[in-house]
């Protein structure tokens, strides 16, 4: 049985996580976060289950989701959280993406005022780990690792990961020294494995760890929605589920089935079908209400079988692109 508090290494570095980190996205302003009572009571119960690690960023509700960690931090003893922030990612206004190129930009400018910025917010004097948030498509990864070496050294940072960054990017900064990449936070879970086929393979050659977020497909896999457009909650657009590939919903049948059989929920089966896959040592969740992580966290807790997880695996599998496509049909037999 595994429990919030069963800390595993986050990659190569010296943090030990637990094996669901809680992100703070639902903390702060908006119709989708929860008020800010109810965010303290969410975490006050992931921490008091044994839960340590702990991801927010700047733009989240525009800087109040670090405010409120930073208030919260202070019912807690400090160095028991890690603690996460990013830098670079879009604001939003009127739930649209709002592009400022100062603010999205990855370079060392931004990334040093981002940081000061945040740990003001914070109320900390450093984070154990500091995610570019999204890659800004011209930065180059030289720029970025110097200067996260820069702010490791002032003790400022502990630990230093990327976030939606593009294969080969990531490969490179691995390459370059300085500060190690210790993790990368990438889209994962039963409808989106993309990841797969090139940004797997690089974390294990290099020991970084991979942090998924979205492992139940946006809500998805949370099993609420039907192929006639029906359902509860914010992703029920009856025009947009209809236009989903019947892959997707193959996929939800098997995830339902699974469910019933172990007497749970879909969006825990979607879940711990990602917490079982190796070199991802923290999904991220994301809760609105104490009860809402409670069921959560009941994902750690399923008993699925190896040849269930081999169903949920197997309906799931995505079509390889190329070369590696070609590489499977030519290698296959040889000894790997």
């Amino acid at each position: 049985m595994t429990r919030l508090d069963d800390y595993r290494p986050l990659g190569r570095s010296g943090l030990r996580v637990s094996p669901l980190a809680l992100g703070a996205m639902t903390f702060g302003t908006g119709a989708f976060c929860a008020d800010d009572d109810t965010a303290r009571k969410v975490f006050r119960a992931y921490v008091e289950d044994g839960g340590n690690f702990v991801d927010t960023a700047d733009n989240y509700s525009a800087g109040r989701s670090e405010e409120l960690v930073g208030e919260f931090l202070r019912d807690v003893e400090r160095d028991d959280v890690v603690l996460a922030t990013k830098y670079s990612g879009p604001g939003f206004s009127g739930g649209e993406p709002r592009s400022d190129p100062r603010r999205r930009s990855n370079g060392r400018k931004n990334m040093v005022a981002s940081l000061e910025a945040s740990l003001r917010r914070l109320r900390v004097e450093h984070v154990d780990l500091y995610w570019l948030h999204i890659w800004d498509g011209f930065t180059p990864a030289e720029e970025v690792m110097a200067a996260f070496d820069d702010l490791v050294r002032a003790g400022k940072v502990r630990a230093v990961g990327l976030s939606d960054v593009p294969a080969w990017y990531a490969t490179k900064a691995a390459m370059l020294g300085g500060p190690p990449v210790t993790a990368l936070q990438l889209e994962y879970s039963l409808i989106e494995r993309a990841i797969e086929a090139e940004f797997v393979p690089l974390a294990k050659e290099f020991g970084v760890a991979v942090q998924p977020w979205g492992a139940i497909g946006g809500g998805f896999l949370s099993g609420k929605y039907t192929r006639d457009g029906g359902g509860e909650g914010r992703l029920a657009d009856g025009a947009a589920f209809r236009s989903l590939p019947e892959r997707r919903w193959a996929i939800l049948d098997v995830v339902r089935e699974i469910a019933t059989e172990v007497d749970a929920t879909p969006a825990q089966v979607a879940l711990h079908w990602v917490t079982r896959r190796p070199g991802m040592p923290a999904p991220l969740i994301g809760a609105r209400s104490p009860e809402q992580l409670a069921e959560t966290l009941g994902a750690l807790t399923l008993g699925l079988t190896d040849a269930q997880l081999d169903r949920l695996t197997e309906a799931s599998a995505p079509e390889l692109p190329f070369p590696h496509r070609v590489l499977a049909r030519l290698n296959a037999g040889l000894p790997s």
